[in-house]
């Protein structure tokens, strides 16, 4: 399953310092994801992207470059990223769910000012995607040149915020949209698949196919940026997602030496030097295997980034449970290859051995429970 990254800073930072140096920066993640156990298919390999700000005198749409070569095998992703430097990005790598391999398949989706990402999956997809089609504006059904759900959902995002009267066509102040036109646009979108998907599978969701979804969003105008942490179910996970926040973005001194022949990689450490904020992070995966740098992303709720202020929200819907309490079962995303976190916000994720359902993971007994934690554990070491 797909992985993404979001800098936003109030300073430049060359790309390199986030997708390449890190020891388990976003290139990392493409072919050695950690956190996920995963047994499967271990590699985040069809393709990647990423997208950045520029001078405001070049106009306010974002530089994308995507590629369906592996990221750890593109030397031009290195080339670019060792010279650029952006305050606001975007970076993607791609694990095949819906779509072929193409460039158009490949995340950040761009339109005017906005970029845009998923990691996850739509629910029975193929049954929902005319529906989803024919409630679209003609310009955002033409707009679609690929074959993924995520880019589909993109276009349904733009015409949420069309019909909620902020065009995404319309020249824009500084500023942007603001950070809660974007929120809501993308509450609206989930809203609408979910009313799709329900369409189809029934009020009981007795459907043939599987209709719950993945939907961990990132979205930007340039200036705001929302995310979310979604799962359609009240009794399963969703996919994992973190932010850090500092005021500076470090290699750690400490750093072990890579052996003869490793890659030139580097421990990075999220500062803190007062209690403001110069620099926000969000990530499917930690760039950095200090836990005390990272924090959870509740399951079923947004992130919003407004200049480096971080809010979270819940999403209240069908989906929502008020009870701190409440327990969510890992299976479904684990089955998805996705990593999820337990109720100490720790990392958690085991490979998939039996049938996949939403039911607990079938490893579920007290000594496999152990063994898992310790091999998690033991990936996370830093030797």
């Amino acid at each position: 399953m797909c992985r993404f990254m979001v800098y936003k800073g109030k300073d430049e930072i060359l790309l390199s310092e986030l997708i390449l140096n890190p020891t388990h920066s976003i290139l990392t993640q493409s072919f050695d994801s950690r956190l996920r156990l995963d047994r499967r298919r271990p590699h985040n390999g069809d393709g990647f992207g990423i997208g950045y700000y520029t001078s405001p005198s070049l106009g306010p749409e974002p530089c994308v470059f995507t590629s369906t070569i592996p990221a750890w095998n593109c030397i031009n992703l290195s080339r670019i990223a060792s010279k650029t430097t952006s305050s606001l990005i975007f970076a993607h790598v791609r694990a095949t769910t819906e779509g072929n391999l193409s460039d158009s398949n490949c995340h950040p989706f761009l339109y005017k000012s906005l970029m845009f990402m998923h990691n996850g999956g739509i629910g029975c997809f193929k049954q929902i995607k005319r529906r989803l089609a024919l409630s679209l504006n003609e310009q955002w059904f033409t707009l679609v040149q690929g074959s993924t759900d995520s880019e589909w959902a993109f276009a349904l995002f733009l015409d949420c915020l069309d019909k909620a009267g902020h065009h995404p066509d319309k020249e824009l102040e500084k500023g942007g949209f603001g950070h809660t036109v974007l929120r809501k646009a993308i509450l609206k979108m989930i809203e609408r698949i979910n009313g799709f998907i329900k369409e189809v599978v029934g009020e009981d969701g007795t459907g043939s196919e599987d209709s719950r979804s993945l939907l961990n969003f990132a979205v930007t105008d340039g200036e705001n940026v929302v995310c979310t942490r979604y799962v359609s179910s009240r009794t399963d996970e969703a996919a994992s997602l973190f932010f850090s926040s500092g005021t500076s973005w470090k290699e750690n001194k400490h750093t072990r030496e890579s052996s003869p022949g490793e890659p030139s990689q580097k421990d990075y450490v999220m500062e803190r030097r007062d209690k403001g904020s110069d620099i926000v992070l969000v990530a499917s995966e930690p760039l950095t295997f200090e836990r005390d740098n990272w924090v959870t992303v509740p399951t079923n709720s947004t992130l919003t980034i407004y200049k480096q202020t971080v809010m979270i929200h819940p999403i209240i819907d069908d989906f929502y449970s008020n009870n701190p309490a409440h327990t969510r079962s890992a299976g479904f995303a684990q089955a998805k290859g996705q990593t999820i976190t337990g109720p100490d916000k720790r990392v958690i994720s085991q490979p998939v051995t039996g049938p996949t359902s939403g039911d607990a993971s079938p490893r579920s007994s007290a000594g496999a429970e152990r063994e898992i934690v310790n091999e998690v554990i033991n990936r996370l070491r830093v030797e």
